[in-house]
């Protein structure tokens, strides 16, 4: 039999491992209305932080704005030039732009500040494209990535002022806890979709990570997440939100910002039933005692 490595397998593994406690009875129907970064919105549920969309259709990135904004939710993006990420922020203005690791230091300053000047709801950085598949720094549609020491995230942070930062790409304690020490507001666990074979699940080391920051950071999660079901799991192990990325991809390029807010809140409703099924009364109070795991 050959060992499982591909990341996204082991990742829905464990995720389909978990399985849910029913509690009926004194429970009523919830709300999925959540707070991130000091702003409530209908769902716990973002959009991924996609990059470079606009090379496979032209228009999906202002149309998976428009369409996480039409849900109300918040907007997660990736990299992508100028005129797109303007078309993003006027269409979406809760959005948080997270930035690659460029070697190059200014175009990280560059693009704080573009997002500073556009309204950005909060800015970030995507960690875990430092390093390609090839024994060298990776290289971003020609962009060269470097590696980022806790000082020169802390000078990221500060360059970001009064907006909140996130960091993408944790998943370890030890990370967790240096984005606390340079002054993060939020972290997102994931294994950027299996771009690191052999990755714990996001989920598996989230309840570690939750435990050695406290509320010093909030943390959201990604990979794989397909349903309320896995929103669920997410809250329940200690996420404060939740990004959902390739599943809805399929949906957005067929149907547009009309096809992504149908999904959100589809999956929004499927997540509220859950937590009505399992006595849950909002998603800042989702009790971890309610999974099992099925071994």
């Amino acid at each position: 039999m050959a060992r499982l490595t591909d990341a996204n397998e082991i990742t829905r593994q464990y995720l389909d491992s978990l399985l849910f406690e029913q509690r009926l009875l004194d429970s009523e129907l919830p709300s999925a209305k959540t707070v991130i970064l000091g702003k409530e919105f209908a769902t716990p549920i973002m959009n991924a932080a996609f990059s470079h969309l606009e090379r496979r259709q032209a228009g999906v990135t202002a149309a998976m704005a428009k369409g996480i904004a039409a849900a109300g939710a918040c907007n997660m993006w990736g990299m992508s030039h100028d005129a797109e990420m303007e078309a993003i922020y006027a269409a979406s203005p809760d959005t948080i732009e997270i930035i690659k690791p460029y070697a190059d230091r200014d175009l990280v300053f560059h693009r704080i500040e573009f997002a500073k000047a556009h309204g950005a709801f909060a800015v970030g950085m995507d960690i875990d494209h430092i390093y390609g598949r090839d024994g060298a720094y990776d290289v971003v549609i020609d962009a060269p990535m470097g590696p980022v020491s806790t000082s020169q995230l802390r000078s990221f942070v500060k360059a970001a002022g009064d907006l909140p930062f996130v960091v993408k790409g944790v998943l370890s304690v030890s990370d967790a806890e240096k984005c606390a020490e340079a002054g993060a507001s939020a972290i997102l666990v994931s294994h950027h979709h299996g771009i690191f074979p052999s990755a714990v699940p996001p989920l598996m080391i989230l309840p570690d990570i939750r435990e050695a920051v406290g509320d010093a950071l909030e943390i959201y999660a990604d990979c794989g997440m397909e349903s309320g079901a896995d929103v669920l799991r997410a809250l329940a192990l200690g996420a404060d939100a939740v990004s959902v990325s390739r599943h809805i991809l399929p949906i957005l390029f067929e149907k547009g910002a009309d096809g992504v807010r149908e999904e959100i809140e589809r999956m929004t409703g499927e997540l509220v039933s859950l937590m009505a099924r399992t006595g849950c009364t909002s998603t800042a109070d989702v009790d971890p005692d309610i999974l099992w795991q099925n071994s």
